[in-house]
């Protein structure tokens, strides 16, 4: 898996065994439903253009990161609408930035407390939007 700044090409290269937990918990199609005050029920629905979340979680025993890439993605997250392009090894591709609201990045060491030095071990969750 490969994330792009799209301002500096940069790349940083992630695991592909990152988990994506919420792939099939969105749906593009959207609804707002109440009564009028005559008591008829209005229906507006439309397609959402954007905003599909996408999680990547780090299993326990898989996807671990060095702490050196936790770093970059905490510097690209510091960023404000950083626009990020997330490629899969499968081929898809999607433009994304952090999602702020719901915590963009948590990284946790694997062996239970933190390395001073960029070598460690991190399992890491990634919170994007696709915008």
């Amino acid at each position: 898996m490969l994330l792009t700044d799209l301002t500096t090409n940069d790349t940083l290269l992630l695991p592909d065994d990152l988990l994506w937990v919420d792939e099939h918990a969105w749906t593009a199609a959207t609804a707002n439903v109440e009564y009028l005050l005559t008591g008829a029920l209005l229906i507006e629905s439309a397609a959402r253009q954007a905003g599909r979340p996408i999680t990547l979680v780090g299993a326990p025993d898989m996807a671990w990161v060095r702490r050196s890439t936790v770093d970059r993605l905490h510097a690209l997250a510091h960023l404000p609408q950083q626009m990020l392009r997330l490629a899969f090894a499968d081929g898809r591709t999607f433009g994304v930035m952090f999602r702020h609201a719901d915590g963009a990045i948590e990284a946790e060491p694997v062996l239970g407390f933190p390395t001073p030095t960029h070598d460690g071990w991190y399992r890491v969750t990634l919170r994007f939007l696709e915008v």
